[in-house]
């Protein structure tokens, strides 16, 4: 009986658990030595491009920079390769019909349909890792996840898609 009472309350802490993960792919280049990478620097061109705040900017290089150095990678202005960045963001429209069967708080919507409508904003944000000698790609990192518009929440979300895909990094090392 007590599993019945508490079911109600693990599938929405699944459902939440699934709206704030952060789902991550990862793609590189399987003739590339990443042991050789000791250093970057942001590739500022690319950077540029991504159409996101300026402040929003800041927060993910910021969180690339303390994840990089955390691994032993340096900053540094003669670097072994350049970062770059690249964000897309569609809203997601979901309808849901109700049905109000059965008696409840008005008799009258007794086999009538109401609709509720949520939207929420998905963001995808890659990471680009380019060799900084051959000017080449060589590792792509992306995460997907639900963005929020709560200031208070930005950073630690950002922080969030950033850790979540630099542990992709370097390949072969993800368990570690």
């Amino acid at each position: 009986m007590k599993a019945i009472k508490l079911l109600p309350v693990f599938v929405l802490a699944l459902f939440m658990g699934a709206c704030t993960s952060v789902r991550v792919a990862a793609d590189y280049d399987k003739q590339v030595d990443f042991n050789k990478y000791k250093s970057f620097a942001f590739f500022k061109p690319g950077i540029d491009k991504a159409e996101i705040s300026d402040l929003d900017k800041k927060r993910i290089l910021r969180a690339i920079e303390a994840e990089l150095v955390a691994k032993g990678i340096a900053k540094s202005e003669n670097p072994d390769m350049l970062v770059s960045i690249f964000t897309t963001e569609k809203e997601r429209v979901d309808v849901y019909n109700n049905y109000g069967w059965g008696w409840g708080w008005n008799p009258y919507w007794w086999g009538m349909s109401y609709p509720n409508v949520s939207t929420t904003t998905e963001g995808s944000l890659f990471i680009d890792f380019i060799d900084a000698g051959k000017n080449e790609l060589v590792w792509q990192g992306k995460g997907t996840g639900y963005l929020t518009h709560r200031m208070d929440k930005k950073e630690e979300r950002i922080n969030e898609f950033v850790k979540s895909i630099l542990e992709k990094y370097p390949p072969g090392m993800e368990s570690r």
